[in-house]
């Protein structure tokens, strides 16, 4: 199978980047490497991710720092060029991947020689209803999050591209200079403008925060328009669907609730990003201390091999 390496920028995450890092170690087949980008944090990031790497020595985090300039594209683009695996998979610090997701990651570029990047639905760990909401989302990131008459747009909360790919456009993506573009969007136009293809998985899940939905109405609305932005600046690329027009619709109702929820949890002491995979996690844990059981020898077999 093909290695995967998982890069995550970071600025100022504190408050996610643990439970970030143990989703990225906690599953089924060990990432290649995952990298934190950090860039000027101004918080204690840096050292809780030192400190993960102290306590967790057999995982394979490593903390570098893009200094030379703010923002999410160069501290992105850093990261991607450091990367040693045959596939780079790229998720913000507040995302929690499955507990397979690297498994299926590999497996998507492994199964598909043509596939150049790959994308997945997620699920909002902080709103309730999880499960069906990632149903929701499922259903629209593959009909009409798409552009050129149908190839998947990479989303960048859960996306992942083969690194031959990524050095065909290294040096071409945008640079967005005044942070008016979705540098996601904008690297799946880049793929698809050298006949690169991209892949939609649903098998391929990531958790996220809603935390967007808790801007104000016009920080929201300059979000949105980052998809229009995005388009004109590939103006040889087209689409027929606008995923903004929803999301724009979903924003009142979405923003009215999501602190009253926040509310909730905080009064039940949970924490939604630890919470998001611990099912899976747990069948996993079980599933390896039953192979660690059938591996250990009982006593008369140890006896016998070491006569």
């Amino acid at each position: 199978m093909l290695t995967v390496s998982i890069i995550i920028p970071a600025w100022n995450e504190s408050e996610r980047i643990r439970d970030c890092l143990l989703n990225a170690t906690r599953q089924t087949v060990m990432p290649h490497e995952v990298l934190v980008v950090d860039n000027r944090s101004t918080d204690n990031t840096c050292e809780i991710v030192e400190q993960f790497i102290a306590e967790h020595p057999e995982a394979p985090v490593k903390l570098l720092h893009q200094d030379d300039e703010q923002g999410l594209i160069p501290t992105r683009n850093y990261g991607l060029n450091h990367a040693t695996g045959d596939v780079l998979g790229r998720f913000d610090a507040d995302c929690m991947i499955r507990p397979d997701w690297v498994e299926v990651v590999s497996g998507i570029f492994t199964e598909d020689s043509e596939a150049m990047g790959a994308t997945g639905p997620v699920m909002y760990y902080d709103m309730p209803s999880r499960h069906f909401g990632l149903r929701g989302d499922n259903s629209l990131r593959k009909r009409i999050y798409r552009a050129d008459g149908g190839q998947p747009l990479l989303f960048g909360s859960n996306m992942a591209l083969r690194a031959t790919a990524w050095r065909q456009i290294a040096d071409e993506v945008c640079r967005d200079k005044a942070d008016m573009m979705h540098e996601d969007i904008d690297i799946s136009l880049h793929l698809m403008g050298k006949d690169l293809k991209t892949v939609y998985s649903p098998r391929m899940i990531a958790a996220m925060s809603a935390r967007r939905m808790d801007t104000s109405l016009s920080s929201f609305l300059t979000y949105m328009r980052r998809f229009k932005n995005t388009f004109n600046a590939h103006p040889q690329h087209w689409r027929k669907h606008k995923p903004e027009i929803l999301f724009t619709a979903m924003y009142p109702a979405m923003h009215l609730f999501y602190p009253v929820w926040q509310k909730v949890l905080n009064t039940a002491d949970i924490n939604p990003a630890e919470a998001a995979w611990i099912n899976e996690q747990m069948e996993l844990a079980e599933a390896q201390g039953k192979k660690l059981y059938a591996e250990t020898p009982t006593d008369e077999e140890w006896d016998a091999k070491h006569e």
